[in-house]
């Protein structure tokens, strides 16, 4: 007979109880090139970069993490003629500014 969960318990599987791989059953190389490509993808560039990069999303009006994400996804840096691609992601800035109120 299955028992009960307490009263405050969401439903969900236990967090702590987990005894297998961290991979989980899926593929192991699979896991750990994706680890390892995101360690390396978000390791903190140097000072350098990092005061470049915020002096270029300053003066197009994005923020650093903005400017950032759009070299990682992209793999190219925005310039002042990219103004439609500035747009769009200042768009997307006031949509998730007011998801959070719904």
């Amino acid at each position: 007979m299955a028992r009960r969960p307490k009263r405050s318990h969401n439903g969900g599987p236990p967090l702590d109880d987990y005894k297998g791989p961290p991979w989980g059953k899926g593929d192991p190389y699979i896991f750990l090139a994706w680890q390892a490509a995101h360690a390396k993808a978000w390791k903190a560039p140097s000072r350098e970069i990092m005061l470049m990069r915020m002096d270029k999303a300053e003066r197009l009006g994005l923020t650093y993490e903005e400017y950032t994400l759009e070299i990682l996804e992209r793999g190219r840096h925005l310039r002042e003629e990219d103004t439609e691609r500035i747009s769009a992601i200042k768009a997307a800035r006031k949509r998730r500014r007011v998801r959070h109120f719904d």
